[in-house]
């Protein structure tokens, strides 16, 4: 079937980042097969989706996430110790492939209702990701970790391995889901696992490899103590520094690190907002952009950001590099957009498909709409998304030509059972620090 969608303030985000007034998308099946401007084309038994002015863009790409620790939302907040009091022996007694699925679940319905369509996550009992993502009908690269911490889903090195290796396995050729290996980073893992890593790369070309780096002076702090070196050095010398490889955070890289990065040519997930909250710095965006590295804009965890809603990223994102530059001029609305589509998209391989609303791209595509009065008027769609839109502007979602949102609605999961199986865990995690704090 051919689907047009019509009277559209389209932003395609392809290179010009052009506004386009009064504009459709025709769609044939999973495609996009036409874009422009003025009255769409006449199609003998096309569905016509007239949108009313509302701005219809690319969905947006989340490059890091820990989806199942949705469950771990808001616990301990005040608490200077929380991660050795309650989140590590927490996960270490609950975190079970039916937690995982519940904490995805709940991490994949309010992605959805955001506007992104494709996340990368790297968490533990990844098939359990990966079904729930291919159940909701988003696109996915899912990550299983690997550290050396005792982490709940394998207890040596070579059981993490195994379990990347089922992965691989489980979502050969999917049309969305593509496995990912995540080594935790450079202090969880050390040089030798990561050159074990580096090496499974080498034979597994088509499996993306993510990792957490600079993203903390105690980071930095255990790789000049234990190898004389920076964490990104550090990854270069154990061969891992590399085409594709997703590096999220970045915080502490200097000038040198960012032409070691730009050289190997590896991608940056960029998470303003939990770096922030966790007092940890702000990363040289606007410098990692300048050397040609793609840097998408993520959530991170929602233990770490709260949140999964990039447009509270957005902000942040672009004010902190104001502060840098104590001007207004860096990173403008525009270059915030195209970090959150075809951008995000670059960073996980995947700009050749998404990103963009162009022919032969994927039917990947939210509406916002615009009637909310903190979005009128509006002078620059790009700004306004920025500084004033919110999620519950997101109308409308689509994948792969599907729609997994109309009218605010998800079609693809149960919001009730989806809440009530979140506070069936969440109960348990309560009884837990309950018995923690007693000296149980």
């Amino acid at each position: 079937m051919t689907l047009l969608i019509t009277n559209a303030t389209l932003l395609p985000c392809t290179p010009e980042m052009p506004v386009i007034e009064n504009g459709f998308v025709q769609i044939e099946g999973e495609t996009i097969t036409a874009t422009g401007a003025g009255p769409a084309p006449a199609i003998d038994g096309a569905e016509t989706f007239d949108v009313d002015g509302d701005i219809v863009m690319p969905g947006m790409v989340n490059p890091h996430c820990h989806m199942a620790m949705t469950l771990f939302r808001g616990l301990g907040e005040d608490v200077d110790d929380r991660l050795y009091r309650y989140v590590l022996p927490l996960e270490r007694k609950f975190v079970t492939p039916e937690m995982v699925r519940a904490g995805t679940r709940l991490a994949a319905l309010e992605l959805i209702a955001g506007g992104v369509t494709t996340v990368a996550d790297m968490y533990y009992f990844e098939t359990e990701v990966g079904r729930v993502i291919d159940q909701a009908g988003m696109r996915g690269v899912v990550g299983q970790t690997i550290a050396d911490f005792d982490p709940p889903d394998h207890a040596t090195i070579d059981a993490g391995f195994a379990l990347t290796e089922d992965l691989v396995a489980e979502f050969a050729g999917h049309p969305r889901v593509i496995a990912s290996i995540a080594p935790h980073a450079p202090y969880s893992t050390d040089i030798v696992v990561m050159n074990r890593v580096a090496r499974w790369a080498d034979a597994h070309p088509d499996v993306p490899v993510q990792i957490h780096l600079a993203e903390m002076d105690s980071e930095m702090d255990w790789c000049a103590r234990n190898h004389g070196l920076r964490p990104v050095e550090l990854v270069e010398k154990a061969g891992l520094l590399r085409k594709g490889l997703i590096c999220a955070h970045c915080l502490h890289v200097s000038q040198s690190d960012i032409e070691k990065m730009a050289r190997a040519e590896v991608c940056v997930a960029h998470n303003a907002r939990s770096n922030a909250k966790a007092g940890r710095g702000i990363a040289p965006v606007e410098a990692m952009r300048a050397a040609g590295l793609p840097v998408g804009i993520a959530t991170d965890g929602p233990m770490s950001g709260n949140t999964l809603d990039l447009f509270s990223q957005f902000a942040p994102v672009t004010m902190f590099q104001k502060l840098l530059g104590h001007s207004r001029k860096p990173m403008p609305g525009v270059d915030v957009i195209r970090m959150a589509t075809v951008e995000g998209a670059r960073v996980l391989g995947l700009d050749a498909h998404i990103g963009t609303l162009e022919p032969g791209k994927q039917a990947d595509l939210i509406r916002i709409d615009m009637t909310a009065p903190r979005l009128q008027p509006v002078y620059d769609p790009y700004a306004t998304l920025v500084f004033s839109a919110m999620p519950d502007d997101v109308r409308d979602v689509m994948v792969a030509g599907s729609w997994l949102m109309r009218d605010r609605t998800v079609l693809t999961l149960e919001r009730k059972q989806v809440l009530r199986d979140a506070l069936q865990v969440a109960t348990r995690f309560k009884a837990e620090m309950t018995r923690i704090d007693a000296g149980g």
